[in-house]
């Protein structure tokens, strides 16, 4: 087992769904639903951003094969995706203060939108699990431990969800968007990666190998 290799794509997964950057989210949408409610609200909420990114990692390459379309262009435009995201996060709004301002206060409405879509199942989230457990790149026993890696990211979001009210006093709104900017930094690198690999899988070019490698190029046949 390359344990390397498992935590480049828990990284991945942690930067991509931003279980931090769901935290001002989560306590704005809560503020008109009884206090008796907010850990139904967290956990349905995670429920169901952990069904749409499952439904992406078992049926996400079905849908585009059925298509007609190659891995090597999804990740092309994948990339591009992720790029034009990071640079938001980068230099517009902050994810938190963007999806507060879409956020719903009628009881449990807020846990589907925005908290579940786009907060925490992110179209950033839904294009990696993707690329990760790639069908003619990984064995199911691989697939297997990048859903179980999935799971446990968002066991980390539920657990921040749940206790968001103290996390929120510590670093505040100023570090919530700070550290939301910091992983646009990286996720724009990602996207950078992803995009060489596309590249390469469709023979368009042929890329060098990086000296670490990163979970979202990874070859796709050509």
């Amino acid at each position: 087992m390359d344990w390397a290799a498992l935590a480049r794509e828990l990284v991945t997964l942690i930067v991509v769904i931003d279980p931090v950057g769901s935290i001002p989210v989560f306590l704005f949408a809560v503020q008109g639903v009884p206090r008796a409610l907010h850990r139904r609200f967290a956990l349905r909420a995670v429920a169901i951003a952990a069904l749409v990114l499952l439904a992406f990692l078992v049926g996400g390459q079905f849908l585009l094969e059925s298509l007609g379309l190659r891995l090597g262009s999804f990740q092309i435009a994948g990339g591009i995706i992720l790029f034009l995201f990071a640079m938001t996060m980068i230099f517009g709004d902050s994810k938190p203060a963007r999806e507060i301002e879409e956020a719903e206060h009628h009881h449990l409405a807020g846990a589907v939108f925005p908290l579940a879509m786009p907060s925490i199942a992110s179209p950033g989230a839904m294009l990696a699990i993707v690329i990760l457990t790639d069908n003619h790149t990984e064995s199911l026993a691989n697939q297997a431990i990048t859903a179980g890696l999935l799971l446990l990211v968002l066991l980390m979001t539920l657990g921040l969800l749940l206790a968001a009210t103290y996390v929120h006093r510590v670093i505040g709104s100023t570090g919530a968007s700070v550290i939301s900017r910091v992983m646009g930094i990286v996720l724009a690198t990602i996207a950078v990666d992803a995009v060489l690999g596309g590249f390469d899988a469709l023979g368009v070019m042929d890329v060098a190998p990086p000296p670490v490698e990163s979970p979202l190029n990874k070859a796709a046949p050509k």
